[in-house]
């Protein structure tokens, strides 16, 4: 489609998603591949290990989505990742200060992780308002606009991870002993920080058609998901079968990854789009000039 408004990516978001980027690569391989080693490396001791994975899995997920903030030339195929950003960062500060005891004060890990997320919410909310103007709402040329019973079915399930999230950040005593695994006020609140991120993408899907506007979020979303299933079957020790959440939280993920690898399988099938800001393409566009 020829007549696009500009629809870029502010410089200042590409050079914020590479200062955030080597911060969720060293925490990912903290949480993921050393989560029994939270008490001596990292900000706070994380108990059992499977929250650890959890928090760990969703860096990684972040990793895929920042990596395409940089590499990405239209606002719009990462926009809705951002709000997402904003509310899991916003949430996991507030989670610090209200449990500012349980964290290994003077500890550098400690001290990155507050500044992080003292700063954080702020600094993507920022770029999120500097690129609100980018986004014309056009579709792409080769897009695909996706039926609203498709939209509305997902974006409900986002609506339920969020208000389950949140009730975890509001009311955590709640959970504590009716959760998949055993929990503490400051690990339901990060869990619960966790499940708003799918839930906070989701919910645009009611008013956003284009799949061009999903397509990349979902593949962070999708690489996030299939760790968390390989972290449930790694510290399955950790899951409280007797408590009903347990095998209601692992059918949750296993049906979450099945159905969003078909809806994304569905959507490229329906759809034409190019990958113009990967490093791939621009590599073979310089070959073929």
């Amino acid at each position: 489609m020829t007549g696009r408004a500009r629809d870029e990516i502010e410089p200042l978001t590409r050079w914020l998603a590479l200062l955030i980027l080597p911060f969720l690569a060293v925490a990912s391989v903290l949480l993921y591949l050393l989560p029994t080693e939270t008490e001596r490396l990292f900000a706070w001791t994380i108990q059992p290990p499977l929250t650890a994975m959890l928090l760990g899995s969703a860096y990684l997920g972040g990793i895929w989505f920042f990596v395409h903030v940089v590499w990405q030339r239209r606002w719009h195929r990462v926009r809705h990742g951002f709000p997402a950003v904003v509310v899991f960062a916003t949430l996991a500060g507030a989670a610090t200060l209200l449990h500012i005891d349980r964290f290994h004060a003077g500890h550098v890990s400690f001290i990155t992780w507050l500044v992080l997320y003292v700063t954080t919410p702020f600094l993507v909310l920022g770029a999120l308002l500097a690129n609100r103007r980018s986004d014309d709402g056009l579709a792409e040329e080769g897009d695909f606009r996706i039926p609203f019973r498709v939209r509305a079915a997902l974006g409900s399930l986002g609506g339920l991870a969020l208000l389950v999230g949140l009730a975890l950040f509001l009311v955590p005593q709640a959970f504590l002993s009716t959760w998949a695994w055993d929990l503490t006020p400051l690990t339901a609140r990060i869990v619960g920080a966790v499940l708003t991120l799918p839930g906070m993408v989701n919910v645009w899907l009611f008013v956003d058609h284009r799949w061009s506007a999903f397509r990349w979020i979902y593949q962070a979303q999708l690489f996030s998901l299939s760790f968390i299933a390989v972290a449930l079957v790694v510290a399955r020790g950790d899951l409280q079968w007797s408590r009903p959440a347990a095998p209601l939280f692992v059918a949750g993920i296993v049906l979450s990854l099945l159905g969003y690898s078909a809806f994304y399988w569905w959507c490229e099938r329906h759809s034409n789009l190019r990958d113009e800001g990967a490093p791939g393409s621009r590599l073979r566009r310089a070959n073929a000039g």
